[in-house]
């Protein structure tokens, strides 16, 4: 075994939370002093997307979402293209001048996007309807999701919520989930 598959191997040990089974339902929550946009929090997104079932649930709480980049440009970019999958961003690059330079933006559309394999519904606080909805994401109710997903009563890990086995991830940033038969 080579140097590479020594590396991978050991990251997969090290870095990967790996799951016995597919997640249906996963919620995540974005503390709201370190996540507020979803450049930051689509962490949520593609570090759980190899644990979560094809046509699941990603619910993102997210009371600190202000804004899609971390800058006036990239927010700009986001709101004009949103979160697409793959093809899709990749014609508005070949097309358009804006995007050809803003490469990261592209990027990052592609890791926000479920490639249609599951439904993200984000839940912001300080975000409408219509933003959250015109950039490709479903849209939930912060306090109403809260009140159905506390925090507060909930564990990282599987819990059952009204008869319902759902995930839950207190911070996405400190880890990489998967299930563990994509590696078989």
């Amino acid at each position: 075994m080579g140097c590479f598959e020594q590396a991978a191997a050991l990251s997969l040990k090290v870095n990967f939370l790996m799951t016995d089974r597919e997640m249906k339902k996963v919620v995540v929550y974005l503390d709201p002093e370190e996540f507020r946009s979803t450049w930051v929090g689509n962490k949520s997104i593609y570090r759980t997307r190899m644990a979560i079932a094809d046509g699941g649930e990603l619910i993102v709480l997210a009371p600190g979402l202000k804004q899609f980049g971390e800058d006036p440009d990239n927010d700009r970019l986001i709101r004009k293209y949103g979160y697409r999958p793959t093809p899709q961003v990749m014609k508005f690059v070949a097309e358009n001048e804006d995007l050809q330079n803003g490469l990261g933006v592209a990027a990052h559309l592609i890791h926000g996007t479920s490639e249609g394999r599951f439904k993200i519904t984000y839940c912001p606080g300080h975000l409408s309807r219509e933003e959250i909805e015109i950039v490709g994401f479903d849209y939930g109710n912060l306090e109403e999701m809260t009140g159905k997903y506390n925090p507060a009563k909930l564990t990282d890990g599987w819990n059952a919520v009204d008869g319902e086995e759902i995930y839950y991830i207190s911070n996405p940033a400190l880890g990489l989930w998967a299930y563990r038969e994509r590696f078989v």
